[in-house]
């Protein structure tokens, strides 16, 4: 069932996206293991787009798609935390990229091991990065991106926080299905994590540094 979820997010096919995820919750699967077969998804997305087999208005379906798929899964995913928060995190996806499934799985654990979470959407240009770490003063700025024409993006991004005077006021993670270790270095990023639950891990690492 999990592996046709895949499928049925990377067809473009809504209502029986939505009706798989339901069924497996009832099942009782992991919401973990539905959130990363919505990865899956989104990365055969990011291909057929970059192989020009989809468009723009694809992007949004799937966008729209995954958007109600972890809304479904999220209830799930809660549990309690400190009232007092043991960091602060700035995430958006950035310029250029409107994938948010990624960015949103990231949102949900950090959140559910205690940090504070802003985050400021996608397709947002490095000013918005700017002003968000200026008004919440996080520990941790994280950005995401599917396609590789991204990654420009983030080094901008990077260059914009290192010219207001804020790069070294916080530690930078990125992520996405295309990002390795070569791309870390040529953006400028502290670290970047393969998934997002080695994102939270190293967030942890960092804060109580």
């Amino acid at each position: 069932m999990a592996d046709r979820l895949v499928d049925l997010i990377a067809d473009l096919k809504e209502n029986e996206a939505l009706q798989a995820t339901r069924e497996l919750l009832e099942t009782e699967t992991d919401p973990l293991v539905i959130l990363d077969q919505c990865k899956q998804a989104t990365e055969i997305v990011g291909k057929r787009f970059e192989a020009g087999k989809y468009f723009i208005p694809d992007l949004l379906m799937s966008g729209e798609i995954l958007q109600q798929v972890s809304e479904i899964v999220r209830a799930k995913l809660t549990k309690e935390v400190e009232t007092s928060y043991v960091g602060k995190m700035v995430i958006g996806t950035v310029e250029g990229d409107i994938h948010d499934i990624g960015k949103n799985i990231v949102t949900f654990l950090m959140e559910a091991n205690g940090f504070q979470v802003f985050d400021i959407g996608v397709d947002a240009r490095p000013e918005k990065f700017v002003e968000a770490v200026k008004e919440h003063q996080p520990d941790i700025v994280g950005m995401s991106a599917l396609l590789t024409l991204a990654f420009d993006s983030m080094k901008k991004t990077v260059d914009a926080l290192q010219d207001a005077g804020l790069r070294d006021q916080v530690k930078i993670v990125i992520g996405g299905c295309p990002i390795d270790e070569n791309v870390a270095a040529f953006t400028g990023a502290d670290a970047f994590a393969k998934d997002a639950q080695e994102g939270v891990v190293l967030a942890k690492k960092w804060v109580n540094a």
